[in-house]
């Protein structure tokens, strides 16, 4: 069931599948023996020709040496790294009898197919899962990236959707709250300059570190890690106070109140200033801007959230464009993601279009608590037995890795990973199986940053014995004897019966056309026609209880939720795990380009008072360290973080901190409120200049 590949040379479309807002539209090159070459931003109006510089040097991941071609046997003790080549007939045999043996043995629930965002193609991603349902294997509560900010941001707006982002050619001010898009979503900056060339736009950033994003701003908010809830209510304090507010919208469209009145009069810039590091006048000059120009689009991004408060952050952020009436004007409002705008029905896609067994859903942020036999984290139920792996590579990006690492290396665990490169997960397998780019596979898109609803087909061959997700899964499920559709059908094919069970034109035509673009007319993504909850309006008082089961501790009204790991004399530092511009999550680390141009080695980021104090200097070797474990990696001295916080950015295979534990390892997999979420950025630490290091250069 391996997708067509193309056998001629030339230029051809595609869409980037990783997991990013843009989903770009791509010009892929295909040189005369059948490879990929030169990588271009497609002309879709979104991506308008830009691509990110990794996605512009995909010929030398899609090409690298390294990467697998057949499948691999563990030749030796687990995690010891040896393995020898099989035919895909006794890779097959062997997976099979390794889930059927936890089957009978503990019964479906041990088994744990266990996934996430490598490819955002929502065929090649939805196999996995697919059989997981129809097997009656464990489910999992996705918890990586967007569970606490869709919580906060569903709390007041009550749907995924946002204003159209090519409006930003509209805007005077833009707020980027929380990201980084210089590293994470360039085509959203191509959008800003072309507001700020033609129009003069202001660019505000509120991040805890100085960003390149923040390096291009005319403002930048360099707040503590956390307490982005506390800035926010600081100015609709203002906001009101100053009569900035748009009292007739609130009236209209919300539910705002006497008593969120009252509550956020207590909420100053005072209060604020001691909670975010800000100060008083940086905070209400900030208010001043925003409530001052009407075209005001604020960009809400994942960062902030990443706290254990980081849901109620988003609400407090979330609530701005309501107070001053943004959302009616163009090129003002708000944007978290489009998610919602696709109206797609993937019942058939899930195989949840015939009844399927009941089971229990596991947190992929808990994954080494599972591992190690936490009853708490298992749910109460079997112990996990087996796991397919596809799409992600928890042993680096999971929290608390060096945990995750113990229970991978069980004995009694039988794991198979289906992978590009031999990464930190699959060197912990039983069994690695080579997996297709998205240049080899056919597949359709949803992007969260944009409106566009992509298909692209494959422009080359698999390489070697690599085969895609959805040919992998439909063999395995054949030889558990788990029927569906779905199973039988080419990606294309699959494809083509989800734009039809969703009402929209056919595979083929999306491919041809470039996208379908699924923006909707100016009233609705504005919300002037209501908000997505039953009233239509936006709630100031979100009913939290609706949302996730963990609600008690949630604030009635938007506020800074003080549930974060503050830090402490023995701990005076904050850390923050950052996105880097040249990998993402832990894709394109296996480059010699991108590890280039992230330093070739993973580097902490001190402010030089704390250094000194310490007797850290440029190079050295720093130990970082908190009750999880410590971490040790060299230094980068510089005034770009505040003295309370220390930055790490990307997320590098273990191998490459100098004792092979990687930063995950300080990162704890306590959920966030109230509906989990893994808090990458919430962790209190230590730092000390490692005595027995040697000093090199920067």
């Amino acid at each position: 069931m391996n997708d067509r590949p193309r056998a001629d040379s030339g230029f051809f479309p595609g869409v980037c599948p990783h997991d990013c807002p843009s989903a770009c539209a791509l010009c892929l090159e295909v040189t005369g023996d059948g490879r990929i070459g030169r990588v271009r931003g497609g002309r879709q109006s979104y991506t308008d020709g830009v691509v990110c510089a990794k996605v512009a040097r995909y010929a030398e991941r899609a090409n690298h040496p390294d990467r697998l071609m057949r499948p691999l046997r563990r030749a030796g003790p687990k995690g010891e790294g040896r393995f020898e080549p099989v035919s895909w007939d006794d890779a097959l045999d062997i997976v099979v009898d390794g889930l059927r043996r936890a089957m009978q043995e503990f019964g479906p629930e041990s088994v744990w197919p266990y996934h996430y965002a490598g490819t955002m193609g929502l065929v090649q991603r939805a196999a996995l899962r697919r059989l997981g349902h129809l097997a009656g294997w464990s489910r999992q509560h996705e918890t990586f990236c967007v569970a606490l900010a869709d919580a906060g941001w569903l709390a007041g707006v009550g749907v995924k959707r946002g204003v159209d982002a090519r409006e930003l050619a509209d805007s005077d001010l833009i707020v980027a709250w929380g990201c980084n898009p210089v590293y994470t979503q360039i085509n959203f900056m191509h959008w800003v300059q072309k507001a700020r060339r033609a129009r003069g736009a202001r660019l505000v950033v509120v991040d805890p570190y100085r960003t390149p994003s923040a390096e291009k701003a005319d403002l930048h908010l360099m707040l503590k890690p956390g307490t982005d809830g506390a800035l926010a209510c600081a100015v609709m304090h203002v906001l009101l106070a100053e009569g900035l507010a748009d009292r007739a919208y609130l009236a209209c469209h919300t539910d705002f109140s006497p008593a969120v009145e009252a509550h956020l009069a207590s909420r100053g810039p005072r209060w604020a200033a001691a909670i975010t590091g800000l100060s008083v006048e940086e905070i209400a000059a900030f208010a001043r801007l925003y409530g001052s120009t009407r075209a005001s689009f604020l960009r809400a991004g994942h960062g902030f959230t990443r706290q254990r408060n980081g849901a109620a952050a988003m609400h407090a952020v979330s609530c701005l464009p309501a107070v001053t009436g943004a959302w009616q004007a163009r090129g003002g409002g708000a944007l978290y993601g489009q998610a919602a705008l696709y109206g797609l029905d993937r019942r058939f896609l899930y195989g949840l279009d015939q009844p399927v067994p009941t089971a229990r859903s596991l947190d992929m942020a808990a994954i080494g608590r599972a591992l190690t036999g936490e009853k708490a984290a298992l749910r109460d139920g079997p112990k996990v037995a087996a796991m397919l792996i596809q799409n992600t590579n928890p042993a680096v990006v999971a929290p608390e890795s060096a945990v995750v690492r113990r229970g991978f290396l069980r004995e009694d665990l039988f794991v198979c990973v289906h992978e590009q490169f031999m990464t930190d997960t699959a060197r912990l397998a039983d069994i690695v199986l080579p997996a297709t780019m998205f240049p080899e596979h056919d597949d359709l898109y949803q992007a969260s940053g944009h409106t566009f609803l992509q298909g692209a087909r494959a422009a080359v061959a698999p390489p070697g014995e690599c085969r895609s997700n959805h040919a992998f899964i439909g063999e395995l499920a054949a030889r558990l004897r788990v029927e569906h559709p779905a199973f039988r059908l080419d990606a294309a094919s699959l494809a083509d019966r989800l734009l039809h069970d969703s009402g929209k034109p056919g595979f083929a035509e999306l491919v041809r056309s470039g996208g379908l673009d699924c923006a909707p007319p100016f009233e609705k993504a504005h919300f002037l026609d209501g908000f997505g909850h039953a009233d239509g309006r936006f709630r100031f008082m979100p009913d939290w209880s609706a949302i996730g089961a963990n609600h008690a501790v949630m604030p009635p009204f938007p506020d800074h939720l003080a549930v974060i790991e503050e830090v402490s004399e023995d701990m005076p530092f904050r850390l923050v795990s950052a996105p880097a511009r040249h990998f993402l999550n832990s894709s394109f680390t296996e480059t010699a380009s991108s590890r280039a141009g992230q330093g070739k080695r993973p580097t902490v980021l001190v402010h030089p008072g704390p250094a000194k104090s310490l007797g850290l200097g440029d190079g050295d070797l720093a130990r970082l360290g908190n009750r999880r474990g410590s971490v040790r990696l060299h230094a980068r001295i510089t005034d770009r973080v505040p003295p309370e916080t220390l930055v790490v950015e990307g997320q590098w295979p273990n191998a490459c901190f100098v004792d092979g534990i990687g930063i995950n390892a300080l990162v704890g997999a306590e959920p966030g409120y109230p509906n989990g979420g893994a808090a990458y950025h919430d962790t209190a630490v230590w730092l000390s200049a490692d005595a027995d290091g040697e000093k090199t250069g920067p």
